[in-house]
This record gives C-alpha cells, sequence and structure tokens, in this order.
C-alpha cells in the first residue's frame, strides 16, 4: 500500500508510560502523522503536555479514556499498554479496518501454551497470534508491508537477535550453544513506581536479575530458530545497570568455520539496513552512541584468534527497542520510505 496525500490518522492507547510518551516525541515530528486519539484512564482529560512539558506546542490534545468509537476512526493504533491488553482490543479494532502495532508481548511468541506459560495468564486472541507478524525489519520487512496486525519486538530480543543474526544465517557458529550477556537501562522496567528502580535502590549498583529464566527468552529463541531454521540453545542473562536508557548486549558463540570473515559477514548483512551501523574492526560501541536514536551499532571480534566469536550490540531500549521500531514497522505497513520520522540523530554528550 502506498501512502496518498491524506495524513495517517494514529492512536496510541497507553500513552502515559515511558514508550507511550517517546511514541508521542517521534510522531509528533513524523510529517506523515496526524495524532487523533491518546488514551489512558488514569489520566484521562489531563493536557498531554501537562504531563510532558517537551511536547509543548507540539501535541496540543488530551488525555482520553479507551473509546473504541474513536479509536475506530484511525488508520493504526499503538498499544503502549502491559501484557495483556491488546489481546482483548485488536480484534475489534482490525474488524473495522484498523491496522494495530502492539509494544507489549501479547502477539510475539506463536506458541500459546508456551506464552501463557511465561505471563502466567489465559491467551485471550489465540487466532490473531498465529496471524501477527513479528515486527523485526531486518528479519522479514515484506511481512510487515502486508500485515494488519504487528508485534512488535522486545527491546533485549531486538539488540540480541540483530547480533546473531548474520551469524545465524551464514551458518558459521554452533547455534547450540549461544550465550547472550545483556545490560539494561532502568527505563526498561517502565514507569510504574517500583522499589528495585528507585535511584537510591539502582543508582551506585549492578546486578543480573532473571537468571533462571526472563520473560524475553522464549521470543528470543524463537527468533533465532527462526533465522538459523533450526533450534538454538541459548543462555541469556540480563543485568541492571544505573542508566536511563540504552541496551548493550554481549554475545558469545563458537565458530563452526574458521575461514570466515567475520567483519566482511556483518558489513555484507547490514549493507542495506538503514538502522544498523556495523563498526570498524575492533571497535567498542557505547549504549551512549544510540541514545535518542532508532539505530542498532554492532562490532564483531574474534579474541586472540580463536573460535569464539564476540559481538557488541548497543540499542536505545526506548526507540530500537520500542517506539521507534514501531513506527519503522508503520512506515512500511503504510508505504512510506523506512527512515520517515525515525531518522534522528543520537544525542551526545
Amino acid at each position: 500500500m502506498v501512502q496518498d496525500t491524506q495524513p495517517i490518522k494514529v492512536g496510541i492507547v497507553g500513552g502515559t508510560g515511558y514508550t507511550g510518551v517517546e511514541l508521542l516525541r517521534l510522531l509528533a515530528a513524523h510529517p506523515a502523522v496526524q495524532l487523533e486519539v491518546i488514551t489512558s484512564r488514569g489520566d484521562a482529560g489531563t493536557p498531554v503536555a501537562a504531563m510532558f512539558p517537551n511536547l509543548r506546542g507540539r501535541v496540543d490534545i488530551a488525555f482520553t479514556v479507551p473509546d473504541a468509537a474513536a479509536l475506530a476512526g484511525c488508520d493504526v493504533v499503538f498499544f503502549a499498554t502491559p501484557n495483556g491488553i491488546a489481546m482483548q482490543e485488536a480484534g475489534a479494532l482490525l474488524d473495522r479496518g484498523v491496522r494495530v502495532i502492539d509494544l507489549a508481548a501479547d502477539f510475539r511468541i506463536k506458541d500459546v501454551a508456551d506464552w501463557q506459560r511465561w505471563y502466567g495468564m489465559t491467551h485471550a486472541s489465540p487466532a490473531l497470534v498465529a496471524e501477527a507478524v513479528y515486527g523485526l525489519p531486518e528479519f522479514d520487512r515484506e511481512s510487515i508491508r502486508g500485515a494488519r496486525l504487528v508485534a512488535n519486538p522486545g527491546c533485549y530480543p531486538t539488540a540480541v537477535q540483530l547480533g546473531f543474526m548474520p551469524l545465524l544465517r551464514a551458518g558459521v557458529v554452533d547455534a547450540s550453544s549461544l550465550i547472550a550477556d545483556c545490560k539494561s537501562g532502568v527505563s526498561g522496567a517502565g514507569r510504574k513506581a517500583e522499589v528495585h528502580s528507585l535511584l537510591a535502590e539502582a543508582g551506585d549498583n549492578f546486578k543480573a536479575y532473571g537468571v533462571p529464566g526472563h520473560r524475553h527468552l522464549p521470543e528470543i529463541r524463537q527468533g533465532l530458530s527462526g533465522i538459523a531454521g533450526c533450534a538454538v540453545g541459548l543462555t541469556f542473562v540480563p543485568h541492571l545497570t544505573p542508566m536511563i536508557r540504552g541496551i548493550h548486549a554481549t554475545l558469545y558463540a563458537r565458530l563452526t568455520d574458521a575461514r570466515v570473515d567475520l567483519q566482511a559477514l556483518f558489513c555484507e548483512a547490514y549493507a542495506s539496513e538503514p538502522f544498523v551501523d556495523v563498526m570498524p574492526s575492533g571497535a567498542h560501541p557505547e549504549t551512549r552512541s544510540v541514545r535518542g536514536a532508532n539505530t542498532c551499532r554492532i562490532a564483531v571480534h574474534r579474541p586472540q584468534g580463536g573460535d569464539t566469536v564476540v559481538v557488541l550490540s548497543v540499542i536505545d531500549n526506548l526507540v530500537k527497542g520500542a517506539a521507534g521500531q514501531a513506527i519503522h514497522n508503520m512506515n512500511l505497513m503504510f508505504g512510506l520510505p523506512e527512515a520517515t520520522g525515525i531518522d534522528a540523530i543520537a544525542l551526545l554528550p
């Protein structure tokens, strides 16, 4: 579908969290978008700019209670809600011809029983899980173009899959023993008030969590298996770091083809990708180099010329790991140039 001159009418369900406000920040500057509806049950009637002053003069509407009729008048609706909301409401919107992009996990995992084990609830729309397209553009942009329902990837899964993808597609590593050692800023936990994300708890501190099993594990494993064309073995350990934004994934795999030129492999794999930057040989990407940008920066290493390959993959968890990638998916769905509205340069310092 090629978008005509009419703006894309956009609704956002759940506009008060960190992902929601990042969507607002990016969509407010998107040249092909008209923000129609932004919902929040708890803050209905509050002007958006009163809660988020960075949007003063850019977003002049107020939060409203979720209203099916108002959302049905949109061309696309983003769900920036907790897990379990979109699966209850997406079907009615799809029936009205509205496209849906879910930034939560409701439609990411194809095995519904597996999803229910990890998320602790009964899935309300298993039929839609089968239809949903996983929204990692670098993996399958053509399916995204024709999708009605897109499951936007999680932040850790984005960084990990992009880091491993060239190796698995080329079949040059042992897919049974992959390791993902990942670190995230505190905004990845969301805007809700919880003890572990208080400044006095997270500041001057560094810790692993979810080692026995994290909810992103089945999503990452599913994605990597799809890339590799076979089941993969993955150890995934997330960590919380005392910064606001950013994910750093250090990925390890054992080479099965010692002749491969890793730098050339990665450069060729991502040569035409607008949002993946393969850095020069020997580089060490930093999370601050992608702050506020829809970019994944990657470096690949082979320490001491041995049989272990180390990939360093960094993203902004709120942009490439959430809102920016969701807008990339919207651009694909509506036939826009992929970088429209999300080509900002990262913020430094």
